[in-house]
């Protein structure tokens, strides 16, 4: 049990591959704290994972009360965190002239602004051996699929790719590491609902870009992120910082 003892907590963790790392990190021994906005999807999820070593906040991150709420929970326990996996997140996958500025605040504070100031907040208290700091960002941040307008996402992801090899710089020093997994597209409730707004035909176009694009011949589960999610967190990436790990079946490799 690679996490035996440790405290992990996964923002975004009801569904989806905040979820599937949730269940990774219990099976390896980790005590996990759920933060999420819905607090009967968290429940769900606490019962699902188990409910000895799960607790949940529900919170909204992407406002400032949610953020003081998350973090005054986490710190209120008195345990050091020794792993924050920074998942939660929104994709408005619009066109670029019809971004609003409620998407483009919403995007932002969620990914970005959300990250920064709960992992600054979360500072004191880390584990003072050290800590793993493991943000979600995605193959949008350098990658494009046509037709798939994503200026406000990658703007998004371009941003948490830049925060992680930052803050790998200035919290090394302290004994914390901090990287990145940059998912390719994954069956996700998020984009499951990003898909359904499309038009038949398009649905049906990216279906097939999809298989002729992704040299593993599909898109990904969120069980697929758990390894690494597991690996970044452990003692065996003890030397490990300032990574953007791509896990997307090889989408990114051509």
């Amino acid at each position: 049990m690679r996490l035996q003892g440790k405290r992990a907590i996964v923002t975004g963790g009801s569904q989806g591959i905040g979820l599937s790392i949730a269940e990774a990190y219990v099976r390896e021994g980790a005590d996990v704290c759920l933060i999420g906005r819905d607090a009967g999807k968290l429940e769900t999820a606490r019962q699902q994972l188990g409910a000895g070593s799960v607790e949940t906040i529900s919170a909204d991150l992407a406002t400032q009360a949610g953020i003081d709420k998350a973090s005054a929970g986490i710190a209120g326990s008195g345990r050091p965190v020794d792993i924050l996996v920074n998942n939660a997140g929104v994709a408005f996958l619009v066109p670029f002239d019809a971004v609003t500025q409620e998407q483009f605040h919403q995007s932002l504070s969620l990914n970005v602004t959300a990250m920064f100031f709960l992992t600054q907040r979360l500072l004191p208290a880390f584990a003072p051996a050290g800590a793993s700091v493991i943000n979600l960002s995605s193959y949008f941040a350098g990658k494009m699929i046509p037709k798939r307008p994503s200026s406000l996402y990658s703007l998004s992801k371009g941003a948490v790719n830049s925060l992680t090899k930052s803050l790998a710089f200035e919290l090394g020093p302290r004994g914390i590491r901090v990287n990145a997994i940059a998912p390719g597209t994954v069956d996700t409730p998020m984009r499951r609902k990003s898909v359904d707004n499309l038009p038949e035909s398009a649905k049906a176009e990216l279906q097939a870009y999809v298989e002729r694009s992704y040299p593993l011949g599909r898109i990904g589960r969120p069980d697929d992120l758990a390894g690494i999610a597991v690996y970044l967190a452990s003692d065996e990436a003890a030397w490990t910082s300032g990574g953007i790990f791509p896990v997307d079946g090889g989408y990114t490799a051509g």
